[in-house]
């Protein structure tokens, strides 16, 4: 617990509070009497010893004034007696017949006391209350505080954030250039009658550094910098957003030029009309607060709101308008340059080996964005410092890589021989599979280690960032996934429940190839359903069926039928590649592990399935009847006859596709 927390607190002061007033009624009720017991009472009336008596109705108490003064009680005495015993007591008191006499008093109500007790229970609700609106409000004692804005300011004097700590948005550093310029020297761009963007939307990906772009633009334009979280502006209370976001521009306009970054903007930019409270949703006030806002900007006011989300899809239009949010910058993950430059941002200060290419890393992580880099690269040090070396080399990199993909190994789960052995074929019908194809990624590793919830699993990755995949590569990606299971039908006959994941990823890509991607001839191309969803209760919660039962029969019939091809191509390059595969098998649970190098060794003498039959959309003949597919000559020259994906170009000779081998072929027996 913070003692200095509590001791700022309201709570000190109430203590303290408490305290003083029991302090004053102790006060005021002093009389300066000693008590005794009633028996020692009576024996000071008896022995003749009392001066003066006084009885006091209603509290029974009687007060005794000693004729000489006690050397334990003092002059002063009281003593309180029961109801029954009054008539004793009034005997008592005539029979010494003190020479002062004795009076009787009614005591009246103090005033103070009367006063204090009607209003402490007031005082303590006051309290409490107090206490349970600060703890809400997280403004300690300013209660008063909760409909100002919660915004960090980031000053001119904290430490810089530039471009230069910006790696692999280099795009959207140029677009950010302009803003940081114009917060700069405004009296350039308004000399030529320019307007300043109002608003500057960040859209990407979780961890593209989109909040460091922001802190980046601050650091270059040195200029006040607001930071608040979409999710601050909504309360329990009805307007305090719509209050925070007055509070936020006026705070801003005064110390104009200055940003205002909104983080996860959607919290409360979210389409309007779509939740569950109608027209009087506390965060459609706060966005419509949001709007007036940013239209009442003036052109000379040097204030510039840059907002981020992850979610572009489900802001509300008027944000997007042209006059709010003028200019949106996409930050998605970066490419393999963009890796390298991340990567040597997030190495500085790391002691790396003298073997390690930084470039080799930026390749064996496609789809990484920056947050995912950074982590690789901690996790390699952790890693470093955990087996006590010095330098992080390539090891501990590549087990940092697979740490991110794939979880941490797990060493303590032992499997059995024959598990290990079933793991070893199902990982080796994937390699093979993919080495087969004429349109996969080359296999750089192989393991039969547990790692995360895999027994085991095959690494596929590309040599070069790609942004579109054709049906071929589709359909290629399908056999890959069903090189698993088909090498457990022919090695074992007993296929597992290994390949779960690997049917339920092959299902979900055939599916889209028939649904959305138009790759199917029965079917044709047609987007066939609709994502639905309340924007205020997720946007793809639901999927609408706009076809009718017949289609959908259809679509399943192409589903399955992708899937029965995927298997057949599968079990074909198998039985082609047998020895292959038993010799990676037995490879694997030597080793357990192999690398690029050592997997480019056994698949040197693989037979490639030949190439499919040529595809159009409007040919409803079979597979089988259709002509191979003849690429054209390139037009530019390429180094040693081969495309950048290492296909062989050019033209090739017809070849008519080999059967596959029955499925009841007699199994190899299987190699430790």
């Amino acid at each position: 617990m913070n003692v200095k927390k509590i001791l700022r607190g309201p709570i000190l002061y109430i203590v303290l509070a408490v305290v003083a007033v029991w302090i004053g009624s102790s006060l005021i009720t002093m009389s300066g009497f000693r008590e005794v017991s009633t028996q020692q009472g009576l024996q000071f009336l008896q022995d003749g010893k009392v001066s003066a008596v006084k009885i006091v109705d209603g509290e029974q108490r009687v007060d005794l004034t000693l004729t000489q003064a006690d050397e334990k009680y003092g002059n002063q005495v009281q003593f309180y007696y029961v109801a029954p015993r009054g008539t004793e007591i009034v005997d008592a008191v005539n029979k010494a017949n003190p020479k002062d006499g004795y009076t009787d008093e009614v005591p009246q109500p103090n005033w103070f006391l009367s006063t204090l007790g009607f209003l402490l229970p007031l005082l303590l609700i006051g309290a409490f209350f107090w206490i349970m609106l600060s703890g809400m409000q997280g403004g300690g004692n300013k209660i008063m505080q909760f409909g100002k804005s919660k915004a960090k300011l980031v000053s001119k004097e904290s430490p810089k954030v530039t471009f230069d700590d910006v790696a692999g948005a280099d795009e959207a550093i140029e677009e950010l250039e302009e803003i940081k310029d114009f917060l700069k020297e405004p009296a350039k761009f308004q000399a030529v009658g320019a307007r300043i963007p109002k608003g500057v939307l960040l859209y990407g990906p979780p961890g593209t550094g989109k909040t460091l772009l922001a802190r980046a633009v601050a650091g270059e334009a040195a200029v006040p910098f607001y930071s608040i979280s979409g999710s601050d502006f909504v309360e329990m209370f009805v307007g305090v957003g719509a209050s925070r976001v007055r509070d936020l521009f006026e705070q801003a306009k005064q110390n104009a030029p200055a940003i205002i970054f909104v983080d996860e903007i959607d919290a409360v930019g979210r389409h309007r009309g779509a939740g569950l409270g109608g027209g009087h949703d506390e965060r459609e006030q706060t966005l419509n607060q949001l709007l007036v806002e940013m239209d009442g900007f003036d052109v000379k006011t040097n204030v510039i709101l840059i907002a981020a989300t992850n979610r572009p899809d489900i802001l509300d239009p008027a944000l997007l308008r042209p006059g709010r949010f003028d200019r949106q910058i996409g930050v998605d993950a970066p490419d393999l340059q963009g890796r390298r430059k991340i990567l040597e941002v997030h190495g500085k200060g790391k002691p790396l080996a003298n073997g390690v290419d930084l470039e080799v890393v930026a390749r064996k992580t496609p789809g990484f964005t920056g947050a995912d880099l950074a982590n690789v690269l901690n996790e390699a040090a952790l890693l470093t410092a955990r087996s006590n070396a010095q330098l992080i080399d390539n090891r501990a990199l590549d087990e940092a890589i697979d740490r991110v993909i794939a979880g941490p190994q797990r060493r303590t789960r032992v499997m059995k021989d024959k598990e290990k052995l079933i793991t070893a074929y199902h990982e080796g019908g994937h390699a093979l599979a993919a080495a087969a194809m004429n349109y996969t990624d080359p296999v750089t590793k192989i393991t039969i280690l547990p790692r995360g919830r895999a027994l085991g699993y095959t690494m596929v990755l590309p040599l070069e960032d790609r942004y579109s995949v054709t049906r071929n590569e589709l359909l290629d990606q399908l056999t890959y996934a069903m090189g698993g299971r088909v090498a457990e039908e022919i090695v074992f006959h007993d296929p597992t429940t290994g390949a779960s994941n690997d049917i339920e990823k092959a299902t979900a890509t055939a599916r889209k190839m028939v649904t959305e991607y138009g790759m199917s001839t029965d079917v044709g191309a047609v987007k066939l359903g609709q994502s639905q969803g309340e924007v205020f209760l997720g946007r793809d919660m639901g999927h609408q069926r706009d076809y009718s039962e017949r289609i959908a029969e259809r679509v399943d019939e192409e589903v399955r039928g992708l899937i029965e091809q995927a298997h057949d191509e599968a079990w074909q390059v198998l039985n082609d590649n047998r020895e292959i595969l038993d010799e990676l098998a037995a490879e694997l649970l030597e080793k357990e592990t192999l690398d690029h190098n050592q997997i480019a060794e056994i698949f040197k003498n693989v037979k490639k399935l030949p190439e499919r039959p040529l595809w159009l959309s409007s040919d409803k003949r079979p597979l089988s009847d259709r002509p191979p597919i003849d690429f054209p000559k390139l037009t530019a020259p390429v180094d040693a006859g081969k495309t950048d994906g290492g296909v062989e170009s050019g033209p090739t000779a017809p070849a008519e596709p080999k059967p596959a081998r029955a499925r009841t072929s007699k199994p190899r027996p299987a190699t430790a």
